[in-house]
């Protein structure tokens, strides 16, 4: 039943986290004795300080409050940005993670660690071992950040910053030739 709850507050929680100028990464209701508890997740380009989960927070729960006959009851509302160790499985996931360091388990193959570049829609640009790769998002059965307690080496910053350029200057050719 909590998760059914879910599916019916999603798009109104959604709502209320994009119009605060984040993405809501995921949404849990579960019964805790009597109340309900409403974790929401929530993401953004520059990550979520401690100031604008207090604002979503007031947000959420004003359209919580709003819609009480799907909720039914008291609950206890959690908003929380994602920890380091959530799964990269939406497009928007690997474009924050850009220059950071992943763990991938393709679906087929061995696991990898690699420095994740430019994310397109179906596949990010990952640079292993010294080559850059394209990792699609649906080969992947699990990626996760690596944590990293120095700065990237510099080198491997160039190289996908490199690469990022030669496929915007790809692309740009490939729109020239077909006109």
């Amino acid at each position: 039943m909590p998760n059914e709850l879910a599916s019916r507050l999603e798009p109104i929680v959604a709502e209320a986290v994009r119009t605060a100028g984040f993405d809501l990464d995921a949404l849990d209701v579960q019964q805790a004795g009597r109340r309900k508890l409403v974790k929401v997740v929530v993401d953004g380009d520059d990550g979520v300080g401690l100031d604008e989960v207090a604002d979503i927070s007031r947000a959420v729960s004003t359209v919580l409050d709003a819609h009480d006959h799907l909720i039914v009851g008291a609950y206890t509302l959690e908003v929380t940005s994602p920890g380091v160790d959530r799964p990269l499985t939406a497009q928007r996931h690997w474009r924050r993670a850009k220059y950071r360091q992943v763990r991938v388990k393709p679906a087929d193959g061995a696991e990898f660690v690699g420095r994740v570049g430019e994310a397109g829609e179906n596949s990010a640009r990952v640079l292993v071992d010294g080559a850059i790769r394209d990792v699609h998002y649906g080969d992947v059965a699990k990626a996760v950040l690596e944590i990293e307690f120095r700065q990237p080496p510099a080198e491997e910053l160039k190289l996908l910053e490199a690469d990022a350029c030669g496929r915007i200057d790809e692309g740009a050719e490939s729109k020239e030739e077909s006109k």
